[in-house]
């Protein structure tokens, strides 16, 4: 009894904290942004080899994800959305609704990416721009409303060669890349 009496008396004094309950200090969260900003500008002032790498995992998984995505039964692009920029979106948006208008349905099955290299990589002013060749294994057809096939061959792997320009602004703290053009 002792014991629980005193326990609920230092309790009363002491109060019950279960985590952090007051506010960051406004110095503290300034010294974090800064230096999170100088993070940032160390990541973003070189396009080394190391950094070419890591890109290049990311350039195969935005690959796959807007292949994908613009093959989708629902005729719509959701999951590669902010992967694109508004100028690409728009235009796959607008093939989407054409194919959709007619009735029609993408089936794609992704195999993989055989290769992926970087062309050229040029920065101009704060946007670095990265060209990459892709060359992919995919399962392409086309059907209409009632399944039967427009174009395509639901059993036979293509091989697709395409060339992708993705772009980021380096000042921004944002580290995700864009798709800014397709030029095959």
């Amino acid at each position: 009894m002792i014991a629980g009496f005193i326990f609920l008396r230092l309790r009363g004094i002491l109060g019950k904290r279960t985590g952090f309950d007051g506010k960051v200090p406004t110095q503290l969260k300034e010294v974090l942004k800064t230096v999170n900003q100088n993070q940032s500008k160390k990541i973003n002032e070189k396009f080394d080899d190391k950094a070419q790498e890591e890109f290049l995992k990311g350039a195969k998984i935005a690959y796959e994800t807007i292949i994908t995505d613009f093959s989708d039964n629902d005729n719509k692009i959701l999951a590669s959305k902010p992967l694109l920029n508004k100028d690409i979106y728009n235009q796959f948006d607008k093939a989407l609704k054409e194919r959709s208008s007619r009735g029609h349905f993408a089936e794609i099955t992704f195999i993989g990416v055989n290769s992926a290299k970087i062309k050229e990589h040029k920065k101009i002013g704060k946007i670095l721009n990265v060209t990459v060749d892709f060359i992919a294994e995919v399962i392409t057809c086309i059907k209409d409303k009632d399944q039967k096939i427009v174009s395509g061959d639901p059993e036979k792997i293509k091989k697709i060669y395409d060339t992708w320009i993705f772009s980021r602004d380096t000042s921004s703290l944002n580290p995700n890349w864009q798709l800014v053009n397709i030029l095959t």
